[in-house]
C-alpha cells in the first residue's frame, strides 16, 4: 500500500485526495476514474493500492483520511530545512566564504560509501577531475557509478552513430579517465548523436549524487575551468528524498531506454 503511493509526486498525491474527497474516486475502484485526475500510466498502481485498502475494510473517506496523513507528513518532513551549502567557481573576492566548487566535488567522491552518480555536459581534463573518484573506486570494489555523459555530433557531420560513440568511448578511456583504474559505467542520449533526428538534443545537466542522500547540482561542467576558473555557482544539498528524486529520474530514462549505454 505505501508503495502505490508514496511515489506518487505532491501534485498527484494531492490529485488524488481530492478525487476521493469530490467522490470522482470512489469504490469499486478503477483506472478510469484515476485516470481523470492523475496520469494514465500511474492508475493501475494508484488502483491497486485503492482496492487493496478497500479489501482491509477501508472507506472511502478512510482512505482519504489516509493519504491526506501522507501528505501531512512530506510537508512537515521538508519544512525542516536541509542542509544547503552555496558552492562556486572564480576568482576569490574580499568577504565572500562560499565553498570552492573543486573541493566539494573532490570531497563528495572521496567519501562516497555506496553509490555515484554523475551527469554532466562538457568534459575535459577528466584524469585530474575525476582523481579522486577513480582512487575511491578503487579502494571500493562494490562501489557502483554511474556516469549520464553528453555526446555531440558536430554540425554537418554524417558519421554514422555508432562510430562517434565508439570515438567518445575511446577518448574517455585514453584522456579523461585515469589509466589503469576502473572505468564507471556510461550512458547517454541517443538522440544527440542519431544518424536520422532532424533536431537533435543535449543531455546538458550538471549533477552528482552521492550514497542517496547528497546532492550537487551546479552550472560548471567536469572540466578545469568550470571547476576552478570559470564563474559558476551550485549547491550542495543534504537530502535522501531530493536524492532519491534525482536519481530515479535517470533510472526511469534508463530503463525506458531514453538513455543507453555508451560502454
Amino acid at each position: 500500500m505505501t508503495d502505490a503511493f508514496s511515489h506518487l509526486s505532491d501534485t498527484d498525491l494531492q490529485a488524488v485526495i481530492a478525487g476521493l474527497r469530490s467522490r470522482r474516486i470512489s469504490a469499486p475502484y478503477s483506472e478510469l476514474q484515476v485516470s481523470r485526475v492523475i496520469s494514465s500510466g500511474l492508475c493501475r498502481t494508484v488502483v491497486e493500492g485503492l482496492n487493496h485498502l478497500a479489501s482491509l475494510g477501508f472507506t472511502s473517506d478512510q482512505i482519504h483520511s489516509v493519504l491526506t496523513l501522507l501528505d501531512n507528513d512530506r510537508r512537515n518532513t521538508r519544512s525542516v530545512e536541509p542542509a544547503i551549502d552555496l558552492v562556486t567557481s572564480g576568482p576569490e573576492a574580499p568577504d565572500i566564504t562560499n565553498r570552492d566548487t573543486s573541493v566539494v566535488v573532490r570531497e563528495l567522491f572521496v567519501h562516497a560509501q555506496k553509490s555515484v552518480m554523475v551527469v554532466g555536459y562538457a568534459i575535459y581534463q577528466g584524469q585530474k577531475v575525476f582523481e579522486s573518484l577513480a582512487q575511491r573506486m578503487e579502494e571500493l570494489p562494490d562501489l557502483s557509478v554511474q556516469f549520464f555523459l553528453n555526446i555531440s555530433r558536430p554540425d554537418r557531420d554524417s558519421t554514422p552513430s555508432q562510430i562517434l560513440v565508439s570515438r567518445f568511448a575511446q577518448r574517455f578511456r585514453d584522456s579523461q579517465w585515469p589509466s589503469g583504474c576502473r572505468l564507471p559505467e556510461v550512458y547517454y542520449d541517443p538522440r544527440s548523436v542519431a544518424d536520422d533526428e532532424p533536431v537533435r538534443s543535449s543531455l546538458h545537466a550538471k549533477c552528482i549524487v552521492i550514497d542517496g542522500t547528497q546532492v550537487f547540482v551546479s552550472s560548471a561542467n567536469f572540466t578545469e575551468a568550470g571547476q576552478q576558473r570559470n564563474i559558476e555557482v551550485g549547491l550542495k544539498i543534504s537530502s535522501p528524498w531530493l536524492a532519491h528524486r534525482l536519481s530515479t529520474h535517470f533510472q526511469t530514462l534508463l530503463s525506458n531506454r531514453l538513455v543507453v549505454r555508451a560502454f
